[in-house]
């Protein structure tokens, strides 16, 4: 083997891995956070959690990513530690789709149809039809499959490059020396831990495993405990996403841990406690890529099917390991809950992190709403315990904006597809909406307070006036919520007929207050509280207009609010000037 074919290998394993990269990256990006939902939600039953771990991780390539995933749901509370065994098992058995791809690499067959399915057949086409799609297609889904499809062909043109660069070591004593040496079950074991732990991924390390099966010199011997030892190098990844985590977290990457250790000790106990009384005839034999894609599989399909029924020791041993501390602090508001959704290993799946995003910027809303309800509530009957927890819903919204803006700046840098884009902008207009929102309600709530201590109330007629104008208030408020939640443009378009309503309202209810002030029915200290209270509301009412326009033009390049609303206004006119009468009689002032 001289220097080039060096440069050669070299250069095969590069592609080889840049071209895994790529592929899972793009079957991550087709999927959406889709197959993440679907485990986060169905993860009930031992043997439904096992064969969905390794359906997902069939499809994105990557027991690491299902794993750190699976690390961030319990981080985050979406699953509990009992729920994630079966997943974990399931992703190592769907890692095992990789080793028999690339298996096909060792077909040798003069058949026509058998030589299509060598990678050198096929991967020229699907490398030529992803670039098509990726230079030509203007959908997300399109140039996703064109990732797949190019990241496929690279990873396979890689894997044929390393297995032709090392097909030479065949020749060299020295090099087979070295993996005669690998069949010492120990030394096999660690240096297939060692390699996967250094590239962090387990398909990576048996692709090039089987690659250097094309010397001929790699023996079954040698394979099986440098396989062992892979899956358990695999376990890094998630131990080193542990860190900086909740407890439950740091045993999720244990359980992972523990499950490839004990798997492995019962594997080669039993695997050699046979060979050493039958004599495997096969052990010396040389193995090719096939047969380690058949080892990969057998040994995780048997070590998940023995350690299943005992998932709950497992649990218990990770436990055991990190024991739960009697001083444990747990987040006591149930509403801050959804807070731990924006787990920084969600970053790597873009798709499932903008939806925890909007699912936490749901709940940012809905606290919003609640706290200005209540506020005003406040102004008719006010409870002191009522007014502080209007106090308390502010400051947690306040925590929610800057953990939601941190969070999604963050998600902003990573690979988006073009909707998710278009909602994580939307979200952070949204976010600031919500905020100043909440902090009209402790305006609200602090004027009631005043006029609650000083003993202070409106004229009857004022106090009637205020009732129709809370009720149009905590209409908009429940409106604007809603179509953020459910994400419906065509309602949010209602929304700015009633905010023109509520304009007119105040500026009624201004001059109003002038006629009384003239004529002595209300006192100069009150009409300041009035003032302030109309004022409070009017603003509540434009951040959720604010709130609709920003749906409305989610996806449209829009810099300017008020242009946008005008020409909203022109161009359905009659439709906005039936729902803005709609609207003003039936908020219509006695």
């Amino acid at each position: 083997m001289d220097f080039f074919d060096v440069l050669a290998m070299v250069g095969g394993l590069a592609l080889f891995l840049y071209g895994m990269e790529t592929m899972g990256k793009g079957l991550s990006q087709i999927s959406g956070g889709k197959l993440e939902r679907i485990l986060e939600k169905l993860t009930s039953n031992p043997v439904k959690a096992v064969l969905l771990g390794a359906g997902v991780t069939a499809v994105i390539q990557s027991s690491s990513a299902t794993t750190v995933m699976v690390v961030g749901f319990v981080n985050s509370g979406i699953m509990k530690l009992t729920q994630a065994v079966g997943i974990i098992m399931g992703a190592n058995i769907g890692t095992t789709i990789t080793s028999w791809i690339l298996s096909l690499s060792g077909i040798e067959s003069s058949n026509f149809f058998l030589k299509l399915l060598k990678p050198s057949s096929f991967s020229p086409v699907l490398a030529a039809a992803g670039v098509f799609l990726l230079m030509f297609s203007g959908r997300d889904k399109r140039k996703d499959m064109g990732t797949i499809l190019v990241g496929f062909a690279i990873l396979m043109t890689g894997m044929e490059s390393m297995s032709s660069a090392v097909k030479p070591l065949a020749e060299v004593p020295e090099f087979t020396s070295i993996l005669t040496m690998f069949s010492n079950p120990l030394l096999g074991m660690l240096c297939g831990a060692a390699l996967t732990a250094v590239i962090q991924s387990s398909s990576a390390s048996v692709g090039i495993l089987q690659a250097l099966c094309a010397t001929g010199a790699v023996s079954f011997g040698a394979a099986v405990p440098i396989i062992m030892g892979q899956n358990i190098g695999t376990c890094v990844t998630a131990l080193l996403s542990g860190i900086g985590a909740h407890k439950n977290a740091k045993r999720t990457a244990l359980v992972h841990l523990y499950f490839n250790l004990i798997g492995t000790a019962i594997f080669l106990t039993v695997f050699y406690g046979l060979n050493s009384f039958l004599k495997f005839d096969f052990m010396r034999d040389t193995i090719n890529a096939a047969g380690i894609a058949a080892v990969h599989s057998v040994f995780n399909v048997t070590a998940a099917a023995i350690l299943l029924p005992f998932s709950g020791l497992l649990v218990k041993l990770a436990y055991a390991t990190i024991p739960e501390s009697g001083s444990a602090k747990h987040m006591k508001n149930e509403d801050a809950r959804e807070l731990n959704l924006l787990d920084a290993r969600f970053l790597d799946t873009p798709g499932y992190a903008v939806e925890q995003c909007r699912l936490a910027s749901v709940k940012m809303a809905k606290i919003s709403r609640d706290a200005c309800i209540r506020s005003a509530g406040l102004l008719t009957d006010y409870q002191e315990k009522t007014a502080e927890e209007v106090k308390q819903m502010e400051a947690l919204v306040d925590q929610y904006e800057d953990e939601l803006g941190s969070y999604l700046v963050k998600l902003g840098s990573r690979d988006l597809s073009e909707k998710d884009s278009h909602l994580v902008n939307m979200i952070l207009h949204c976010i600031g909406d919500f905020e100043r929102i909440s902090d009209h309600a402790v305006n609200i709530t602090e004027t009631a307070e005043e006029l609650y201590r000083k003993k202070q109330g409106f004229s009857r007629q004022a106090e009637e006036e205020l009732e129709i104008f809370t009720a149009a208030l905590t209409e908009i408020l429940c409106v604007s919520v809603d179509v953020f939640e459910k994400a419906e443009p065509e309602r949010a378009a209602h929304i700015e007929p009633l905010e023109e309503t509520i304009d007119g309202l105040s500026r009624k209810l201004r001059k109003r207050h002038v006629d009384r002030l003239r004529s002595g029915e209300c006192t100069i200290e009150l009409g300041f509280a009035l003032s302030d209270l109309i004022t409070n509301y009017e603003r509540i009412s434009d951040h959720c207009s604010n709130v609709a326009i920003a749906l409305l033009q989610a996806g449209e390049e829009e810099p300017e609010a008020h242009g946008y609303t005008a020409r909203l206004r022109q161009k359905e006119e009659a439709s906005f000037q039936d729902e803005y009468r709609k609207y003003r009689e039936k908020y219509r002032l006695p």
